[in-house]
């Protein structure tokens, strides 16, 4: 079942360098999930486990991979696999073992409801 998705405040879904200021990481999460320091700390622990595949495996600019994940209320990736794909294998290994290394996530919020939350991942080039 398909879950509404909500882009985290722009200061989390900017431009973000992740590597020679080439990558950007946008974080969706769950409509339900308002807790925007959650948000922050997810955002965060994938941006530090991002490593850069080789220069031939950079797609062109505008392309980008999409990770849609399950985190468990306890932190534990549940599922994370490329539901979109940059054209280039490498790249979207690296974004798949971002989002894969970053794990376990901190627990979900106390005041938050369900038993898991869909996350998207995406990691494109810019300019």
């Amino acid at each position: 079942m398909k879950r509404a998705l909500t882009v985290l405040l722009a200061v989390f879904t900017g431009l973000t360098a992740l590597a020679a200021g080439r990558a950007s990481l946008n974080v969706y999460f769950q409509s339900n999930l308002k807790d925007t320091a959650y948000q922050k700390k997810t955002f965060d622990r994938v941006v530090r486990a991002w490593k850069a595949p080789e220069a031939s495996q950079m797609p062109e600019v505008g392309r980008k991979t999409v990770v849609q994940s399950v985190i468990a209320k306890d932190g534990k990736l549940v599922s994370a696999v490329v539901s979109m794909s940059s054209g280039k294998k490498g790249w979207d290994a690296a974004a798949l073992a971002a989002v894969k290394s970053a794990a376990p996530f901190d627990p979900l919020p106390g005041n938050f409801g369900a038993s898991t939350i869909e996350v998207h991942f995406h990691v494109s080039v810019v300019p």
